[in-house]
């Protein structure tokens, strides 16, 4: 802003009248309403005295009572014309601007407004060249902004080409151009007439150019409009047509068009199906081709695109739900509440993918169940068990004939939702032939950086999957290829103890069974101590499917006692159970008492939990060969031979004769002979074997070990160990040997088993022989090799496993 010379300057004092949304310039004559009662006041006032009041702008137009920090300080001095008296209290009042004026203090506040001004007093502008090309410029943008514009009226153009005072001009052209208060602001504080005039200009420059583009986006939409009310007339006259011929396709294809306007899908989905709709729409009735462009539409638009549902975030909410539906799994319920905590921080965060790990019936199917009840999702399970086909997964193309999408687009048209739990049951049975490979289609599907335009092949359009809550199980990880694995959080669900099993039998199996069977509450009643001889007796699982259907045939008999002998409730005692079910099915291997040559009790992990595994080892004349029998696995064979390499190279230190390897023939059995077994953590247990049924020293039958051995003697890291102690602990074994590494795992064993028995860490097989063996091998004189047979295992026994 020029500063105006102070020559120029005359102080005044002048009541003021703020102005909201509107402007007046010097030699500007306009009419407005004055209703706020300070400006009626200022008003009045002025009308008493020159009839001169002061305009100035407010900053803000929503404030009704504003202070000096609400209006600009530069504004105009009007002479009032006429004043009308209009109902409900507003004024009418003409007036005329005369010249500008810079506030420099508010002398008074109430009933009314009144400023010291410094009036400018305007001053001539020689003439000159510059100030005649100025001028011409000045109308000649003026007069093109006109024409390009169409907003100002041919009368109001002439007359402002008719002004020659720089000044005026100004003035004139920005209370015609401008339209925002602020840009009239900045040409009224101009002090300088020709530096206002420039930037007048300037303005005009800018204005035409913005008219200019309007012009040619009005033209565009006007003519797009003018085209969508040709198709609409076209199509209204063909679907007239067609209805009087009876032709209903052509209602059905006005039908999906209103659909998809109402749609929120994206734009390449959109841009598909406009096009197959317009294809749709000029294919002659009856023609094959119009059910299957009608089935693809119909797809894309039954999609839930834009739907979700809202989290339930509440942490204790969850917590609740989680615990009623299932006893344990910690791990799982621990990991569904951080997702929902950080949930609650971050409100795009994207779905995870969780992979629930272990053996069958611990829950890891109906734990997904809960957890969407816990969020308030919806659920949709998909079995993977035995897919082969990679269609099933991204569906079939267009091409063929029934082509449909796959199951991941079908679930999530089912659900309803775009962020479902999505549970892919059995992920490890999938397999692959000649028609593709699912596991290498599921990569896309559960790669959250991928999955949000995951293209199903029938759709060919993206449709996002990143809020999906993908959820997957499986029994094992060794058949998941590893790039599929990789992309998965894996969280392992242990088989139970036999506590959590009897809790679990108390709190939700038995009363579930109950009301299955339409009994009253507490009608079968069983004690603890009888359901724990059931659960010893009639099951030998790592989960509870068989403990369920066995207390269910243990209510189906309460209900034909009670219906016998007219009873209302049924105790179930341990006779009772007998009755119900028979002789017990299963008999725990206790561990002897005795200690015996040869013969190592070892721990094994199977897919029903853990069990105890003897080994036995015997000797006799022969030539050096090493005999190994019981189905074992090439690890466990490779096992066997290391702790002979181990054995032979430590001999002397043994006691035992160097040339045993040429003399004797070693025989190693690990009962029961059918069952499989395989894996590394049988190696101290046969190598203690060994040991003991080549000095002749006896095992103590209290102990039982694990670990994979090298030989170096080095006891190596194992896996299953909660399983391992918890067999231990069920045989009245009290003392357990285990890798050294593994004490990081004791953590998740049950502390009432951890207490109950002893357990040494070993970091060598000399701290595992001190253990297990009698006495010391170095201590005693070599004894002849000790041949023999024991008892084999019990049924049940399952495969061996690291």
């Amino acid at each position: 802003m020029a500063k105006p010379k102070k020559n120029c300057m005359q102080p005044v004092s002048l009541p003021m009248l703020p102005l909201r949304g509107l402007m007046v310039f010097p030699q500007m004559v306009l009419h407005f309403d004055v209703g706020r009662k300070k400006s009626v006041a200022a008003l009045e006032q002025a009308m008493l005295g020159d009839q001169r009041i002061f305009l100035v702008a407010q900053r803000d137009m929503d404030v009704d009572n504003p202070d000096i920090d609400d209006i600009f300080h530069v504004g105009t001095i009007a002479a009032i014309k006429q004043v009308l008296k209009l109902p409900g209290d507003n004024i009418r009042v003409l007036v005329e601007g005369k010249s500008r004026a810079v506030l420099r203090a508010v002398t008074q506040e109430e009933p009314y407004f009144e400023g010291a001004l410094d009036e400018l007093i305007p001053q001539a502008v020689p003439a000159s060249i510059e100030v005649d090309a100025l001028l011409r410029t000045a109308h000649t943008y003026f007069e093109e902004y006109c024409k390009m514009s169409g907003r100002v009226s041919g009368e109001t153009m002439q007359s402002v080409l008719e002004v020659e005072e720089p000044g005026q001009l100004a003035d004139v052209i920005a209370a015609n151009v401008l339209t925002k208060v602020e840009d009239k602001q900045q040409i009224l504080e101009e002090f300088d007439d020709i530096a206002r005039l420039e930037a007048v200009c300037a303005v005009l420059v800018r204005e035409t150019e913005l008219a200019g583009v309007e012009k040619k986006v009005q033209a565009r939409v006007r003519k797009q409009i003018e085209q969508n009310q040709k198709d609409y007339f076209l199509r209204e006259q063909i679907k007239a047509i067609q209805t009087e011929l009876g032709d209903k396709d052509a209602t059905d294809v006005e039908d999906l068009r209103e659909r998809l306007e109402k749609t929120p899908m994206n734009d390449e989905a959109r841009d598909k199906a406009s096009r197959e709709l317009e294809r749709l729409s000029r294919m002659a009735p009856g023609s094959p081709e119009i059910g299957v462009s009608r089935t693809y539409v119909e797809w894309l638009l039954d999609l839930p695109w834009g739907k979700t549902t809202p989290d339930n975030l509440d942490l204790k909410r969850a917590r609740r739900v989680l615990a009623e539906d299932h006893y344990g799994l910690d791990k799982v319920k621990e990991r569904v509440i951080e997702y929902l905590a950080v949930c609650r921080i971050k409100n795009n965060m994207k779905g995870p993918v969780l992979c629930f790990v272990g053996p069958p019936g611990v829950g890891k199917t109906s734990i997904a169940r809960s957890i969407a009840r816990a969020l308030g999702r919806k659920f949709v399970q998909m079995s993977l068990g035995g897919v082969r086909d990679e269609a099933e997964i991204r569906g079939h193309r267009r091409t063929y004939i029934g082509a449909i999408p796959g199951r991941i687009i079908t679930s999530i048209k089912q659900a309803g939702t775009m962020n479902p739990v999505f549970l892919f049951d059995e992920i490890d049975k999938m397999a692959s032939d000649v028609r593709g490979d699912p596991a290498s289609a599921m990569l896309e599907v559960l790669d959250s950086a991928q999955n949000n335009a995951f293209r199903d092949h029938y759709l060919e359009a993206p449709f996002d999957l990143s809020g999906v809550m993908f959820i997957t199980t499986a029994n094992s990880v060794d058949t998941i290829p590893r790039p599929l694995l990789d992309r998965m959080e894996l969280i392992e669900v242990s088989g139970y103890t036999e506590e959590e099993k009897l809790n679990i039998a108390k709190r939700h199996l038995l009363p579930d069974q109950i009301k299955e069977h339409g009994l009253a509450p507490r009608s079968v009643r069983m004690s603890d101590k009888v359901l724990r001889s059931l659960i010893q007796g009639y099951t030998r699982e790592a989960g509870v499917r068989t403990l369920q259907r066995t207390i269910g045939k243990v209510v189906r008999k309460s209900a034909v006692a009670m219906l016998d002998g007219q009873l209302e409730t049924v105790t179930v005692t341990q006779e009772r159970l007998e009755e119900f079910l028979g002789a017990p099915r299963y008999h725990y291997e206790k561990a002897g008492k005795k200690p015996e040559i040869g013969v190592v009790n070892g721990l094994a992990y199977t897919v029903v939990g853990g069990d105890t595994l003897q080994i036995e080892t015997t000797t006799m004349p022969g030539t050096g060969q090493l005999e190994l029998t019981g189905s074992l696995g090439d690890v466990m064979k490779e096992s066997a031979r290391a702790a002979k390499s181990f054995v032979r190279a430590h001999a002397e230190e043994f006691g035992i004769d160097p040339e045993f390897y040429k003399k004797l023939d070693i025989h190693i059995h690990v009962p029961e002979g059918a069952v499989p077994k395989d894996g590394p953590s049988a190696g101290v247990t046969m190598t203690t074997a060994l040991v003991s049924a080549l000095t002749g020293i006896p095992v103590r039958q209290n102990v039982a070990m694990t670990g994979e051995i090298t030989l170096r003697g080095r006891v190596l890291p194992i896996g299953g160990l909660k399983e391992k102690l918890l067999a231990a602990h069920r045989a009245g074994i009290d003392t357990v040997l285990i890798p050294k590494e593994n004490l990081k795992d004791l953590e998740e064993v049950p502390e009432n088993v951890r207490s109950a028995m002893k357990i040494v860490p070993a970091e060598d097989v000399h701290t595992v022989l001190e253990t297990a063996l009698c006495e010391k091998p170095a201590l005693r004189p070599k004894a002849e090799p000790l041949a023999g047979t024991l008892p084999a295992m019990p049924e049940g026994q399952q495969m061996l496993h690291a």
